[in-house]
């Protein structure tokens, strides 16, 4: 009776704060709503005696990933008015594709395929392990699978390259193996010019004129006083 309790409140909270985390506008109360949600998955996995699990989703995803988009998010300046645009337009087929997804699931489930009666569940003592219970079954049943995961992985984070990389990209970024094997020539040019003779008549400055007609006047003048 206590552990159903536990369920029920852990999973309430759970579909909560996923609620919460798709419909808050800042980015930043989505990444705390999508912490709690570890936090209630991860007890539930506890009710489950799933103990490695539950203690690798806080570590990994709350102690590394989630702080690290926390610190993401707060240090750029998200424009979020042009994150909403185009939300009113998408939100039909938005709608479809979610209610599709949940139509889905209630299919599966209600197939019969997970309904586990009470005297089905087995409790294991205290010495039993359930990470070499995972490897075994990780490693053997289920071999093919974790590899084929790891290849749709691996495409996943090269294709996120390649999206990323495209088009053409100001670098400048030195190299030393060019700057090694350079050589004075293709620093320095040397520029042959004629020197300017002593018949070559300077430009005349008007400027230079006037203000030289100016002050001989003015001399003048005081001569003549």
């Amino acid at each position: 009776m206590i552990e159903q309790t536990v369920f029920y409140i852990f999973s309430a909270l759970l579909l909560l704060s996923a609620g919460l985390m798709i419909t808050v506008r800042n980015p930043v109360f989505a990444a705390l709503f999508l912490i709690l949600s570890f936090f209630s998955t991860s007890a539930i996995w506890l009710l489950l005696e799933a103990e490695f699990l539950a203690i690798t989703l806080v570590v990994v995803y709350v102690g590394a990933v989630m702080i690290l988009f926390m610190f993401v998010v707060m240090m750029l300046d998200i424009n979020l008015s042009a994150l909403r645009e185009g939300f009113a337009r998408y939100l039909p087929i938005g709608g479809m594709v979610a209610i599709s997804m949940a139509l889905s699931m209630v299919l599966v489930i209600n197939a019969g395929e997970f309904g586990l009666a009470s005297d089905t569940v087995q409790r294991h003592g205290a010495d039993y392990s359930n990470t070499k219970e995972l490897g075994v079954a990780l490693y053997t049943h289920y071999l093919y699978p974790f590899e084929i995961a790891g290849a749709i992985l691996l495409v996943a984070i090269i294709a996120a390259i390649t999206l990323t990389m495209r088009g053409p990209r100001s670098s400048k970024a030195q190299k030393p193996g060019e700057q090694v094997l350079v050589k004075s020539t293709d620093r320095l040019r040397i520029i042959k010019m004629k020197s300017e003779g002593a018949d070559s008549e300077p430009e005349k400055d008007p400027l230079a004129e006037s203000k030289l007609a100016q002050s001989e006047d003015i001399t003048v003048k005081k001569e003549s006083l």
